[in-house]
């Protein structure tokens, strides 16, 4: 297993550039030519990728009354049926190869999460480059190892999972022939606070599994996806609406098209200032190295006047004699008269006076 990734001709991992997806979920409000805005307006945010989700309600749940299907718990959908919630939300099938081929046409990735066998085998039929693993989804390990025998790249959100349980996930993954696997840190909160994020878990991830590991993001805001990048994520998710004022079920933990912008600007300005390892002058620190400070005479010296703390200073700029040499300078003789402002330099300095101990 390696901690690089390829999904169509994007590498992911440490030395490529962060993978951002923009989540459609229900934000389309099942209308298709919202959808198709909604790819635009994120190709135009910076987004590299749409992901979205493959399900009905009939797939995911059934439709019944009963109270383990009511939904409570001090969620954004507590009072809801979860079949209703979901008819509400579902991507319909039938526009997902058509919206395929208009992220494709502007030259952006598209795939989706599956949440049953037959969702696999249609996204299958529409080949879609990868594959992501919702958190809740996690641990039916029998689906993970059905969307691992595609051979595609598979990317697993982590919320709520224990180690362990990544562990299993993982290790089906690859007993099942899946060759790219990436985890997703991520925090099932809707929304999530920030001190729940926990992201130093993210390089831990990466160390334990040797994988490329990246960000599900349902914070609101982009200070958190940025902090991610510096943790080294190589893949950001983020839910992606035209406007929040537009209700959804996933509308309030949304980023609007200029916020989505704003968060890739941020994070590319983020990977060039990470940068690598380096110690001394940069290409544009040489014209501020003048500033530094060094030896000075300070006071008009006649020859073989003494250098005292009074003729004799570390002052900017950086012409004399590095500042740590000004013991060594004090208490020996000027070898000729030196105006004040000269920087000094050893052939200016001579012996020390006959009378130091």
């Amino acid at each position: 297993m390696s901690n690089l990734m390829q999904i169509n001709n994007r590498h992911i991992g440490p030395d490529a550039p962060t993978y951002i997806v923009a989540e459609l979920s229900a934000n389309h409000n099942q209308d298709f030519d919202e959808a198709i805005r909604l790819i635009h307006a994120a190709h135009e945010a910076g987004a590299d990728a749409i992901k979205l989700q493959t399900y009905t309600p009939d797939t995911i749940t059934i439709d019944s009354d009963l109270p383990p299907f009511q939904i409570g718990g001090g969620t954004l959908w507590d009072g809801r049926n979860l079949y209703d919630l979901y008819g509400e939300a579902y991507t319909p099938w039938e526009w997902q190869p058509k919206l395929k081929q208009a992220a494709e046409d502007l030259g952006m990735d598209l795939f989706s999460t599956p949440f049953d066998a037959t969702a696999v085998d249609f996204l299958e039929e529409m080949h879609v480059p990868a594959y992501k693993v919702a958190s809740f989804e996690l641990i039916d390990l029998p689906l993970i190892a059905k969307i691992a025998r595609t051979g595609k790249p598979m990317i697993i959100s982590t919320g709520m999972a224990s180690l362990g349980e990544i562990e299993e996930a993982v290790a089906t993954a690859r007993g099942a022939g899946a060759t790219q696997v990436a985890l997703l840190k991520c925090t099932s909160g809707y929304p999530s606070p920030p001190e729940e994020m926990h992201l130093h878990t993210i390089p831990h991830l990466a160390a334990a599994f040797a994988v490329p590991v990246g960000l599900s993001d349902h914070t609101l805001g982009i200070a958190v996806p940025v902090a991610a990048i510096a943790l080294g994520a190589a893949i950001v998710e983020k839910h992606f609406t035209m406007s929040r004022a537009v209700p959804g079920p996933d509308s309030a933990f949304s980023l609007e098209p200029h916020e989505f912008k704003a968060m890739v600007e941020a994070i590319r300005v983020a990977e060039r200032a990470l940068g690598r390892v380096h110690y001394g002058v940069s290409e544009r620190e040489t014209a501020s190295k003048v500033f530094r400070r060094s030896l000075f005479v300070v006071a008009d010296v006649a020859a073989g006047e003494l250098f005292t703390e009074a003729n004799v200073r570390s002052i900017r700029p950086a012409h004399g004699l590095a500042p740590k040499y000004l013991p060594e300078v004090l208490g020996r003789r000027a070898v000729r008269a030196i105006e004040r402002g000269t920087p000094l330099s050893w052939e200016l300095v001579g012996t020390y006076d006959e009378d130091r101990s």
